[in-house]
């Protein structure tokens, strides 16, 4: 007789099913819950045990039976009082409308999800998966910022329930978070991002908790290291840290075995071999939605760039970045056409507007446009703070355009927007203004801090790699700062007469700069 046969208690059933789970060992899951629902008559028992099969699916990467799972999921805990059942069943849904490519359906579901796991009046562990199976599908959609807000709260109310700070780390939604900036251009962030992610590692390594560790996020680890090392970044080897132990784990979960394919490519790299890692790049078949489907366009470039042949690297670059875009414009898209429209309830459409971001972002950069620059200006001066504001202009950019094309100006674009990112303080605010001309606000500060503000920038972007970008047309930046004036005249009047005298100021410190050369 197994051990399902001797379970009479369906609740332990479910538990040891969740267990598994957790363990990247779904298949086997599924038998334990195929089992439960065959025996069970409860409601609440089916409804838990349908949507625990749902997340097993997906992990799986079973999409074809993805439709009829949700079907049944919903109908189960379509009348159940339950908060947390409808929240992680709409988390787990929009999972799988992304991996099916429906983004207008996965949007709507994120919303519900959020709102129904909001109003758990007393979270449990269940409800903490609940907040991390949201997270992960926040993550997918690249939703960064709400990914890591939603599992901020898996890992709170995990903790209050005694789940280990080490189940809710979610290496694998910074590793998203880093690859995500890799592909728009700002390298330094993405490695600062990963270097994160190791020392969570390490932590929990010398701890002594890193049995505890689910297999699904050492393999996320160990690509997370590896990636490093394909950055030039050294890691450790031959210790519990080492990028080919990690990827070893991950079980039977299929973004494991994508995440272990581009380990390999990514540790030829860092091992000399990038003509291997490029041979690899040319049969490799991974999903487009475990790392982005610029993933494997990046690597390809990186492996060409160590291989010495930086105009296909650069072509490959532009590529990534093109395949990157379009998910931008998927997404604005998604927002155009309306989702916060076709959820009724006030809450929810207060969820939806989150996503209002989109129409008040640059497209290129994902820097704040200039209706928001405005915005966010009049709302700082009107609360009666100071406020400096600062014009950037770039030098030599006509240049690049002229030379290698506007693919290549972009991209220089997008390395400019997270360089002045980089250096900026605490609660500054950096917008793309139009063109090749950058906005950046000091509220609260006065003329000797943005003259420092000012030097960090000209250094980040003097001391920026572009030769490797765009050989032989080098990038500066030049600045001129003012304060918006308070009293004697209206808002309006203050901002236009502060856009014009740093326009000035900017002016002036590029002729200087002329002339210097």
């Amino acid at each position: 007789m197994g051990w399902l046969d001797r379970v009479d208690d369906q609740v332990d059933a479910l538990r040891h099913a969740r267990t598994l789970q957790e363990a990247s060992r779904s298949a086997e899951a599924c038998v334990v819950l195929d089992r439960v629902l065959r025996s069970t008559g409860d409601p609440y028992t089916r409804a838990d045990a349908l949507v625990q099969r749902l997340s097993a699916l997906i992990n799986l990467g079973r999409t074809a039976e993805y439709t009829r799972a949700i079907e049944e999921a919903t109908t189960a805990v379509r009348d159940l009082a339950e908060p947390y059942l409808h929240g992680h069943l709409n988390a787990l849904a929009a999972l799988a409308a992304h991996h099916q490519g429906a983004l207008d359906r996965c949007v709507t579901h994120l919303v519900k999800a959020a709102r129904a796991l909001g109003a758990v009046d007393d979270p449990d562990e269940h409800t903490a998966w609940g907040w991390h199976d949201l997270a992960m599908a926040y993550s997918y959609l690249s939703f960064h910022g709400h990914a890591l807000g939603a599992i901020e709260r898996a890992r709170q109310v995990g903790l209050a329930a005694g789940i280990p700070e080490e189940t809710f780390a979610a290496p694998g939604i910074r590793l998203r978070n880093a690859v995500a900036l890799d592909h728009n251009g700002d390298s330094d962030g993405c490695l600062r991002v990963l270097r994160d992610v190791a020392g969570d590692l390490n932590r929990f390594l010398r701890a002594g908790r890193g049995g505890s560790i689910r297999p699904s996020s050492l393999a996320a680890y160990g690509y997370a290291a590896a990636r490093r090392a394909a950055l030039g970044d050294r890691v450790d080897s031959g210790t519990d840290a080492d990028p080919v132990r990690l990827l070893a784990h991950g079980g039977d979960s299929a973004r494991a075995r994508d995440m272990r394919q581009l380990g390999q490519i990514c540790l030829a790299v860092a091992d000399g071999r990038p003509i291997e890692a490029v041979t690899r790049l040319d049969t490799v078949q991974v999903s487009t939605e475990t790392l982005g489907a610029a993933e494997p366009a990046r690597l390809r470039s990186i492996a060409l760039a160590r291989a010495g042949d930086h105009a296909a690297a650069h072509r490959a670059d532009r590529h990534a970045f093109r395949l990157a875009a379009q998910r931008s414009d998927r997404l604005r898209d998604v927002y155009i056409d309306g989702i916060a429209a076709r959820i009724g309830h006030e809450e929810m459409r207060r969820e939806a507007a989150r996503y209002e971001g989109e129409a008040l972002t640059d497209p290129l950069t994902g820097l704040p446009n200039r209706r928001r620059l405005e915005r966010y200006i009049a709302a700082v001066v009107a609360a009666g703070e100071r406020v400096v504001i600062g014009v950037c202009d770039l030098d030599g950019f006509k240049a690049v355009n002229t030379r290698h094309g506007h693919h290549s100006g972009d991209l220089v674009l997008q390395r400019i927007a997270g360089v002045i990112n980089r250096v900026m303080r605490r609660g500054d605010f950096v917008a793309r203004y139009g063109g090749d001309e950058f906005v950046v606000v000091l509220p609260g500060a006065g003329m000797g801090e943005a003259a420092e503000v000012a030097r960090r920038i000209e250094a980040a972007v003097r001391t920026e790699d572009w030769e490797s970008l765009v050989p032989g047309t080098p990038v500066g930046v030049s600045i001129g700062f003012a304060q918006v004036g308070a009293g004697g005249s209206t808002l309006g009047d203050a901002l236009v007469t502060a856009f014009e005298t740093a326009d000035r100021e900017m002016l002036l410190a590029k002729s200087s700069r002329l002339r210097a050369s």
